[in-house]
Formats: structure tokens, C-alpha cells, sequence
């Protein structure tokens, strides 16, 4: 079954009416995050044009890691992510994406009391929120997952509503049901934005004038921005990811103890880390992953599943981005300018349910008050952090 199919599944709880009858809108940038606010916003009835550089995922969300789960002791967060969950359960289908339901373990080792002691704070918040999450010891951890190394583990968290898909299938899916939905795609289109009125304007100088104008091009949405004088606070940072081949079939993990991350994957697995704490420019920086970043990465999978033969398939270097609170800018910016950027590498785990709410406000409803784009002045000083942190979870 595919998107829209079935206008029950398709929209979710928060089903549209056809309020954007009559309405235009231009939506920058192909991404999970672009082509699921196209998709709602042409179910609602908008008129939608798709734009890219691009083809269709051809950004971040093409090197994303497809790791999506509920474990946020924060209200607002553990709310978008068990929305996001739902949509790609929803979506998931043999003529779209997978989504495969996994375990999401992260765990602190012995000596690492801080972080213990945060696991066991988080879990106990989730349970209070009604999120599935339990804590475990080293010997039920690996009793459940003989694979993973546990001997060293504090303590862990386990979380149940939690899997992994294919980012650039359901991207593709999503925009293809856009298009099934009435929007127009313009990939291999870069175009420049413009305010006041909101308009894009086109590779031949051409300008079309829109009632909205929706930002959702990642690293680029700064510079996109830029252009027309609009400043935001977010920052593109360089982060790594491989995959290697492995017969692995669960949990997800993040060792936070050693800050990776890992998952299943249909070639074996795919492990990340390597984020780059310096501002990065994205039309300059380096797609492939360092030679140094796979010889560790691959040494600390090997540690945290001795039994299994691990080996290098490939690596890359993406894009991801920042904000000074590690919350991003998702809403109005100025007057029919929309935005949702700075994830801080969540962006496409929540971009089923980001792309919903950002196109309800364009039509009209109340934005994520915690995410508005507006609480900067866009000129703000600050240091990116990693975003897989215990911290980003609370």
C-alpha cells in the first residue's frame, strides 16, 4: 500500500480537511522532511511545487542512518518521535519502504557513573510518560542479546517502539506520493528565495510568486536563506557513518560510555560517530569518511561484538546541523517563510511527524512553540555538540 492509498493511514491521527484548497506553495529542498510536508500539504489540497538542487534525497537524508525510536524522557520530543513512528509504520509497505521493528539499547559502562546514573533518570521519566522502556543490568542485557558484549556495561535502557528503514526509499516514497497527491516535482531545480512577497526565483531568473515559501533543505538552508538577507542560528557540521558486512540482527545501540551508535542493516550493519565540532561549508565539504574514522569506528564494533566477523563494505561523510539549544527551528519565520532545520542528526527520524505539523501551520494551525524559529536572532554565538548524546535524549 502506498501513502495515498488510504486517506485514514495517510494523514494519521491529525487528518487535514481540504483548508489549503487555492493555496500555493513553493517547498525547498527534496529531503524526508520537504517531501512529507509536500505530501500532506497537496492531501490538504494546496497547490505544491517540490524543488530541489538535487534528485530527491540526494542531501542529508540520503546518508542518513534510518535509526528511529521513541526514548526521549523530554515530553514534546518522545510526542514528535512516537508520531514519527507511527507514520512510518503506516507508510512502510512492500511498494514503499521497510521498517523494521528493532530493540533501541543505549547503555553506560562500569566507571561512567555520570552517565549511569543519567540512563537510569531517563528510563524512569519515560515510564512516567507511558513510553515503553525498560532498565537492564549486564547479565539481562545479555541474556536477551548474546551478541552484544555486555561483561562492561552500568546499566541500559532498552526502548521497544523503535526500528530502522531505508531514509533515501522513504524520501522517494514520500515525494512520489506527493506528486500522486497533485504536487509538481522539480528536481535538478536550484532556486534562490526571496520575502516580502514570498516568492522563488527560478534557474532562468524567472521569479514565481507563492503564498508560502517552505525552507526544509538542510545544510544549504542557511546560505538558501542568506541570499535574501534572513539569518538563522543553526550551523552545518560534518558527521561519519559506514557499513560492514555482519550477521547481525539486533538491538540498535548507542554505547554512550564511547559515543557510537550501531544498527542492523541489510548488508550487516551501519555504525556512526565521527562528528566534526567545527561549522562546515556545504558546498565545499568532503563526502568521503576518513581513513582513520573507519579503522576506529570498525575496532570499537568489533570490541562490542567479539563472535561476529566484521567487515568494511563502505563509509561516508554527511551533513548535519545545529542550533545554540539543540531544539531546531521548525515554523514561520517571517511572513510565508517557513523553515525546519537544525535536527542536530534527528531530522529524518522525525521527519513524518515534523512534515505533518509544519504543514498544518502553513495551513493555518499553531506551530511547535519550542521549535520556533523566531526565538533567535539568527546571529547567535555557539558550539556545536554532538547530537547522539545522553542529553539530546531527556
Amino acid at each position: 500500500m502506498t501513502p495515498e492509498d488510504d486517506p485514514d493511514i495517510a494523514v494519521g491521527a491529525n487528518a487535514f480537511t481540504q483548508s489549503g484548497t487555492g493555496l500555493e506553495v513553493a517547498v525547498v529542498g527534496a529531503g524526508a522532511v520537504g517531501a512529507t510536508t509536500a505530501y500532506d500539504l497537496a492531501r490538504a489540497g494546496a497547490d505544491v511545487t517540490l524543488y530541489d538542487a538535487g534528485e530527491v534525497a540526494s542531501g542529508a537524508s540520503g546518508r542518513a542512518a534510518g535509526i528511529c525510536y521513541n526514548a526521549f524522557a523530554g515530553s514534546l520530543d518522545a510526542e514528535i518521535a512516537g508520531e514519527a513512528i507511527e507514520r512510518f509504520r503506516a507508510f512502510s509497505g512492500d511498494d514503499t519502504f521497510p521498517f523494521v521493528e528493532c530493540p533501541y539499547v543505549w547503555f553506560a559502562r562500569d566507571g561512567d557513573s555520570n552517565r549511569a546514573e543519567a540512563i537510569r533518570e531517563q528510563v524512569r521519566q519515560m515510564q512516567e510518560r507511558g513510553i515503553v522502556a525498560l532498565e537492564a543490568d549486564a547479565d539481562s542485557l545479555a541474556e536477551r542479546f548474546p551478541t552484544l558484549r555486555t561483561d562492561d556495561v552500568a546499566v541500559a535502557g532498552i526502548a521497544g517502539a523503535a526500528g530502522y528503514t531505508d531514509p533515501r526509499r522513504y524520501t522517494a516514497s514520500l515525494a512520489a506520493a506527493a506528486t500522486g497527491a497533485g504536487a509538481t516535482l522539480e528536481a535538478n531545480t536550484p532556486v534562490e528565495v526571496r520575502t516580502d512577497p514570498s516568492r522563488v526565483v527560478l534557474p532562468d531568473g524567472a521569479g514565481r510568486e507563492v503564498d508560502a515559501v517552505v525552507v526544509t533543505a538542510g545544510a544549504h538552508t542557511k546560505s538558501l536563506l542568506d541570499d535574501d538577507g534572513v539569518s538563522i542560528a543553526m550551523k552545518p557540521y560534518r558527521v561519519q557513518a559506514l557499513v560492514a558486512s555482519a550477521d547481525l540482527e539486533e538491538p540498535m545501540w548507542y554505547d554512550a560510555s564511547d559515543e557510537f551508535y550501531v544498527r542492523p542493516h541489510p548488508d550487516g550493519l551501519l555504525a556512526g560517530d565521527g562528528t566534526e565540532f567545527v561549522e562546515a561549508d556545504p558546498d565545499s565539504v568532503d563526502r568521503s569518511a576518513d581513513g582513520e574514522f573507519t579503522e576506529d569506528i570498525l575496532a570499537r564494533v568489533e570490541t562490542r561484538l567479539p563472535d561476529l566477523e566484521i567487515e568494511l563494505e563502505r563509509a561516508w561523510a554527511g551533513l548535519c546541523t545545529a542550533t545554540p539549544d539543540r531544539d531546531p527551528l521548525v515554523g514561520e519565520l517571517e511572513n510565508g517563510l517557513y523553515v525546519a532545520t537544525g535536527f542536530h542528526g534527528h531530522g529524518f527520524m522525525r521527519a513524518p511527524a515534523i512534515g505533518e505539523r509544519l504543514a498544518e501551520q502553513v495551513l493555518g494551525d499553531d506551530g511547535i512553540d519550542a521549535f520556533d524559529p523566531t526565538r533567535f536572532d539568527g546571529d547567535e554565538s555557539f558550539d556545536i555538540v554532538d547530537g547522539m548524546t545522553l542529553d539530546s535524549e531527556q
